[in-house]
């Protein structure tokens, strides 16, 4: 089951560079904004994409420990 927790680990790492980019989209989008209200819109997509990266994370550390349960 090495294949199993070789994918797990690439997903894993897909999520970890999606959270890194939605920092990174936060950071810039309080730099940049030009008033409070464009700010918090842009950090509600940030947030949304931020769960959606967590949540891919998760999956792949999922696959990541039934590869190794089963291997």
């Amino acid at each position: 089951m090495d294949w199993l927790v070789a994918i797990g680990a690439a997903i894993s790492l897909i999520g970890i560079a999606g959270l890194i980019w939605c920092v990174l989209m936060a950071l810039n989008a309080r730099k940049s904004a030009p008033s409070e209200d464009i700010m918090r819109e842009r950090l509600q997509k940030v947030v949304l994409l931020n769960m959606g990266a967590l949540g891919v994370s998760a999956l792949g550390l999922m696959i990541v420990v039934t590869g190794i349960l089963l291997g």
